[in-house]
């Protein structure tokens, strides 16, 4: 006993040493829907891509503060790719009203499959407001692009690959229609489609890899491929392909599945900037688990990597991946995959994570620089691993260690960590209303 509480007492010791250096470290920030709370990030504008992440999908905060801080990179350094952790024909969709061009015709309003407060809320609305009345003042070829990056759009990519094949190349549509029929009757169910192949069925690989080698092959001998509408094509079949693997093989573990997805977003974002140039500059959109560098963390050791790792080994310091933490407060989420949303608190972080230390600093809002060279006796303190949190779109406070924390080391998974002590729930939008999303897309309100 005695022992046990002299490493309590050595523990408590660490921790308040630990508390005192973050409370040194880190800058107090404004508010997140103030202009000057951007300002603090002009440190990372030098860098071509800049990652901003969150450690739930569901609180107002970070939202409000990645718009802020996109808004400063956008007008003051010359960022023009904002790429998030969505569907890329939901994502299209904004994009099309941020650059004022022409709405698909008949097109479903966005967001629409679960979850959909993820990005049907009105922080977002507000954010792409901005964007539309920001890009009314520059040159077309000059305008800001909203992407998605994700590879869940099965059935929403196949039905835009024949749709743009019906313009350009009839019979190649019907080519194209032909080879998607091997996955016509999961594309509203996709998962059972991976059930299937993992039953013994045929799989669909060879059918839609051929269909997206048809539309490469068809930019090289045709000379076509600089217009939107065939990136988009492509990009669909590109996420066709991805999706098909995807469901595929996610009965087989989730490290798998995992790396696909993140490799997709990874190669989404790189032909995007590609796509833009040499002046491509992109801020990036998702969660902590995707931003920071993974090869940091206990799903790294696991063997899974992500965006942030792929990223940083793909542009090393032309890249700045900062994460998002929380105490406590309300966050939007469900208590089951494709259950309703909730209005949950979040309950007050564990004494053994990285959460608990900033909270007891006692600065409601900061910012902390981890890169080497800053406050390096804090980085070294800070190594650990120790307990982080994530909440993704479920959220279960009941099996919180369980379902909810997992071991990191911060200072060498993100670049610089911003906090908020205590946060609150995003606002969802409500359903469409009827006839008026004409007037209204893409939101439909």
């Amino acid at each position: 006993m005695a022992l046990s509480r002299e490493a309590e007492r050595v523990r408590h010791e660490f921790n308040r040493e630990l508390i005192s250096r973050l409370r040194d470290a880190g800058e107090h920030l404004p508010p997140p829907e103030r202009d000057e709370f951007g300002a603090f990030f002009a440190r990372f504008a030098d860098s071509k891509i800049v990652l901003l992440g969150e450690s739930t999908h569901g609180t107002s905060e970070f939202y409000q503060a990645r718009a802020t801080i996109t808004r400063h990179l956008i007008e003051r350094h010359g960022f023009n790719v904002v790429a998030v952790e969505a569907d890329w024909p939901d994502a299209a969709a904004i994009d099309r009203h941020v650059r004022q061009l022409p709405a698909a015709p008949d097109a479903e309003l966005p967001f629409q499959r679960f979850p959909t407060w993820m990005w049907r809320n009105v922080e977002v609305r507000e954010f792409a407001n901005y964007l539309h009345v920001h890009n009314q003042a520059s040159a077309p070829d000059k305008r800001v692009e909203f992407r998605g990056l994700d590879v869940y759009s099965l059935g929403r990519s196949i039905a835009a690959v024949i749709d743009y094949l019906e313009k350009v190349d009839p019979e190649r549509a019907r080519a194209a229609r032909q080879r998607y029929g091997c996955l016509t009757p999961w594309q509203s169910d996709p998962a059972a489609y991976g059930a299937a192949v993992l039953a013994g069925r045929d799989d669909c690989e060879n059918a839609v890899a051929e269909q997206l080698r048809e539309l490469l092959e068809k930019r090289l001998a045709d000379g076509v491929g600089e217009g939107e509408a065939f990136f988009n094509a492509t990009q669909n079949a590109r996420i066709v392909r991805a999706a098909e693997r995807y469901y595929r093989i996610m009965y087989r573990g989730s490290t798998e599945s995992w790396n696909l997805r993140d490799r997709h977003m990874f190669d989404t974002l790189q032909y995007v900037m590609q796509r833009r140039g040499c002046g491509a500059k992109a801020v990036v959109w998702a969660h902590n688990s995707h931003v920071g560098n993974a090869s940091a963390t206990a799903m790294g050791w696991a063997g899974e990597f992500n965006i942030g790792e792929l990223v940083r080994n793909a542009h090393g310091e032309d890249a700045a991946l900062i994460g998002f933490g929380t105490d406590r407060g309300t966050v939007a989420a469900a208590s089951d995959w494709g259950g309703a949303m909730e209005i949950k608190s979040v309950r007050p972080a564990r004494e053994d994570s990285y959460e608990y230390l900033f909270r007891h600093t006692g600065v409601a809002r900061s910012l902390t620089d981890l890169r080497p060279g800053t406050r390096r006796g804090l980085r070294e303190a800070l190594t650990g691993p120790r307990l982080e949190r994530a909440i993704g779109v479920v959220y279960r406070p009941e099996t919180e260690l369980f379902s909810h924390y997992f071991e990191a080391a911060l200072p060498d998974q993100f670049d610089a960590m911003v906090w908020f002590e205590e946060t609150h729930a995003v606002t969802p939008l409500g359903a469409p209303v009827s006839g008026a999303a004409a007037d209204t897309y893409p939101f439909g309100l």
